[in-house]
């Protein structure tokens, strides 16, 4: 098996890659400065060079380099260049959403039948990378996830979050009536593997059964050597849990066992 895979140096596609090599998957890493991700030709002829099983599309428009327009370029026209080459050349195709298609105007818990609001910014360009992705290739699969929490506090995850506030503001604050969609970096990592091998569709990967941002951050608290002062507020209020009982994720008690 081959998987191409954009956004490899990301939090996620920087797993994934490790994980697919452990597994003995040849694995291609989108070459940006060598394949423009405006040119149609060019990214047609580079995966049809490579010719991968899967590509992997994970990129976002993280690192920006002044071009007009960048995060509509990257998170929407990139995405829909690659959804309909992937369609061309039969190339099974995973593109990763989030469930910042979500305003908390919506309220959760959502499901694969709830209607995306984001009307603005980066939840706005992933719902229309959605609805453009099944109109440009239907055998597509979109996975919308949350935030990513791991062990190592680096890259873009809630426990680097965390750690950041702590050494800013001496505490970090976490809201007891925010329900975060998330899940454990390894656990996200497998299950897109999985998805492969599904049905084409739109799929919800979350591990949040029912506990809130500040029943999460305690929990991790409890596994760190050096505590945080943890504070409690309401400032954010938002039920973002995903339920989909097609993607079977571990429960966030499985890693975290101290979660009431």
């Amino acid at each position: 098996m081959k998987a191409l895979v954009t956004g490899a140096q990301g939090t996620i596609g920087a797993r994934l890659c490790e994980d697919l090599v452990r597994q003995g998957v040849e694995v291609v890493r989108w070459p940006r400065e060598r394949v423009p991700v405006d040119d149609y030709w060019a990214m047609e002829r580079f995966v049809r060079e490579v010719a991968p099983d899967v590509l992997f599309h994970l990129a976002t428009a993280s690192r920006p380099t002044g071009r007009p327009n960048e995060s509509w370029l990257v998170n929407y026209e990139w995405t829909s260049e690659l959804a309909w080459i992937c369609r061309q050349v039969g190339v099974r195709f995973v593109f990763t959403s989030t469930t910042m298609v979500f305003t908390p105007r919506a309220g959760g818990p959502f499901t694969v039948d709830s209607v995306p609001d984001a009307a603005e910014g980066y939840g706005y360009e992933k719902r229309r990378a959605e609805e453009r992705i099944f109109q440009q290739n239907p055998e597509a699969r979109v996975a919308r996830l949350g935030w990513q929490i791991d062990r190592r506090p680096e890259g873009n995850t809630m426990l680097a979050s965390l750690e950041a506030q702590a050494r800013e503001r001496g505490f970090v604050e976490a809201s007891t009536r925010w329900f975060p969609a998330c899940a454990f970096l390894d656990d996200t990592v497998r299950a897109l593997l999985a998805l492969v091998w599904t049905e084409p569709g739109l799929y919800l990967l979350d591990a949040n059964e029912r506990w809130s941002f500040h029943d999460i951050v305690r929990a991790l608290n409890d596994t760190r050597a050096s505590p945080w002062r943890v504070e409690p507020s309401e400032h954010f209020v938002f039920d973002q849990r995903m339920v989909d009982d097609r993607v079977v994720l571990p429960s966030l008690r499985a890693r975290l066992p101290t979660l009431p």
